[in-house]
């Protein structure tokens, strides 16, 4: 929950590119010794996870921080949507991977073989990347005029000024626009580790599909959003191209990715087979995709001198979101006895919050220096 705000400020300060590779290695790390913590001690186990939770949180605002800084804003939602399809494509391989590697290794097979190749990525990462178009030593002349002069001249103003050593968070939470993204980003996550988390022991308890058949079921939905997270990225940005205003833009790609995967948990609470649940499930992450051309766009938008911790404020609500979440509905199911329940309370989630960022968000730069709302 705190590290997602320290990340947001060490990234603003020092750039993605170093802070990304020290999260990946950290919680790779972790990942890796997960098995042998286990086997030591519950405190030893507790604390490489609690590490493997501080260095994911500097992931997003390093990834946020980076496409507002290499892309303009015509071209910032496509980014977004490529670099997200990754997450939900490691989910996907994650949730297929582990019951095999379980099966034929162990416990420790997933932990080893995903710890080494998050040390792989790193060395990949350090040789290929870097924080602004400006340090890159493989990009062309044409491309880094191309990129600096489509970039709006007000957002380079504004991230070229003097960083602040303790950004002003009473300011930035003085606007409702902020409010907006944190409701968004809460539910957002909400949604994501609620799925994530028990959509296996869903379809294993309602449906009594085996846990290794339940895995394949929860991670076909990963796969198709990775795929519309390009299509409404793409889409996204053709309207801002043909002039529609960057707000709508936000709103329309937000109701969307909240309102869609709401109608969808109505259908998959009211399913009555597992073929038929994964189809109302795989509709919905579809859909939810969208919400990345909204949110977590506009993210760069309302503040691109404070993007990366802006980002880390709302992760943090994110992640508070995605542990009540998760806990809440196991006590959920075991005080009302209905799973299906649980889903129409998150589709309920799902349609306030997507009023609630209708209301109070905007595509155009906030004044943070004026702390009226």
């Amino acid at each position: 929950m705190l590290s997602p705000i320290a990340g947001g400020m060490l990234v603003d300060n020092y750039g993605g590119k170093v802070v990304m590779a020290w999260g990946v290695a950290l919680w790779s790390l972790a990942t890796f010794l997960t098995p042998w913590a286990a086997e030591s001690s519950l405190l030893a186990l507790l604390a490489v996870r609690t590490l493997l939770g501080i260095a994911e949180g500097v992931a997003l605002p390093s990834m946020n921080n980076m496409v507002a800084r290499w892309f303009p804003q015509t071209e910032r939602a496509r980014a977004v949507g490529i670099s997200m399809a990754g997450f939900q494509l490691g989910c996907a391989i994650g949730l297929t991977l582990a019951p095999i590697l379980m099966s034929q290794g162990g416990i420790f097979g997933p932990f080893v073989i995903f710890g080494l190749s998050g040390f792989l990525w790193v060395l990949v990462w350090l040789s290929a990347t870097s924080s602004t178009p400006d340090r890159s030593p493989q990009i062309s002349k044409y491309e880094l005029e191309y990129i600096l002069n489509k970039r709006q001249k007000s957002f380079m103003a504004e991230a070229a000024k003097p960083k602040k050593a303790i950004p002003p968070f009473g300011r930035l939470l003085s606007k409702m626009p902020t409010w907006s993204l944190i409701v968004a980003n809460a539910m957002h996550s909400w949604g994501f580790f609620v799925v994530l988390s028990w959509m296996p022991i869903y379809f294993n308890s309602v449906y009594h599909v085996d846990l290794r058949r339940a895995a394949w079921f929860s991670a076909v939905p990963w796969a198709v959003m990775a795929i519309m997270n390009f299509l409404a990225g793409l889409w996204s940005d053709m309207m801002i191209q043909s002039g529609t205003s960057v707000t709508l833009t936000r709103k329309v790609m937000q109701t969307i990715g909240f309102v869609g995967p709401g109608l969808c948990l109505i259908g998959l609470a009211t399913a009555k087979n597992p073929a038929i649940g994964s189809a109302w499930l795989t509709v919905a992450f579809g859909l939810k995709s969208f919400s990345h051309s909204g949110f977590l766009v506009n993210l760069q938008e309302i503040a691109p001198q404070y993007a990366g911790v802006l980002h880390g404020m709302s992760n943090t609500a994110g992640t508070l979101a995605a542990i009540v979440g998760t806990v809440g509905a196991g006590f959920f199911v075991e005080l009302v006895g209905s799973f299906p329940g649980f889903l129409l309370l998150t589709s309920l989630l799902y349609f306030l919050a997507a009023l609630f960022y209708c209301l109070y968000s905007t595509g155009e730069r906030v004044n943070f220096d004026d702390p009226v709302s």
